[in-house]
């Protein structure tokens, strides 16, 4: 087994090579305007630290989010893109899985939360480091203040709001290692991870202009 790990859902830009018993290498790069122009050269180092080819990769995870539309984009398409090129399965892991699967907390429940902009979070609930809860959501902190009442939290999303998430633990950002060993871990108690698709939650920001007129020539 030789998975490609990659997850461009929140501001890290991240790749991880791992065997099928441990992560082989990994990249990590906090830029939330570069994800396409940062995640290939990741890859190509990763692979490179590796000693390895690309053709040797035997299945991808990309992290399904929830996040921002423009970003969470850039990490299915290039998965799906390696998918098709190598003839390998795409596996879906959804982002903050891989936070809980990371989190430096020895006991659940605890609360994953990363940043959605707009003043709100995209969150989930844990029962460990292993088991959700709760379906990814998106709100705003204080609408979610009784629900995360006295749990630690994991993420930036939580770093950004103390009032509502008062015991934030490490990461602050997810990384394709955990990921990747998340995965590894599943497919080798021969679970069947779910496919590739975007965990978005809302429309994205861009719009198509109200009143927009369509310019035809006569």
């Amino acid at each position: 087994m030789l998975l490609l790990a990659l997850d461009t859902a929140t501001p890290a830009v991240t790749v991880a090579l791992h065997d099928g018993t441990d992560v082989i290498a990994s990249s990590s790069q906090v830029d939330a305007r570069r994800h396409g122009e940062l995640l290939l050269p990741s890859v190509d180092r990763v692979l490179a630290e590796a000693g390895l080819r690309l053709d040797a990769v035997t299945g991808v995870v990309v992290g399904t989010g929830p996040g921002p539309y423009t970003g969470l984009r850039v990490g299915l398409m290039t998965a799906d893109t390696f998918g098709l090129a190598l003839g390998v399965t795409v596996h879906g892991v959804c982002t903050l899985d891989g936070l809980a699967y990371a989190a430096d907390i020895e006991s659940g429940p605890f609360v994953v939360a990363t940043d959605a902009r707009r003043k709100e979070v995209y969150w989930a609930r844990y029962a460990d480091s292993r088991t959700r809860l709760t379906d990814p959501a998106v709100d705003r902190p204080a609408d979610i203040a009784d629900q995360v009442a006295g749990l630690p939290a994991v993420g930036a999303g939580a770093l950004l709001y103390p009032d509502t998430f008062p015991d934030v633990h490490a990461p602050e950002h997810v990384s394709a290692a955990a990921l990747a060993a998340l995965a590894a871990e599943r497919l080798a108690k021969g679970e069947e991870l779910p496919a590739p698709r975007p965990l978005y939650l809302r429309r994205p920001d861009a719009q198509v202009p109200k009143n927009y007129k369509v310019v035809t020539p006569k």
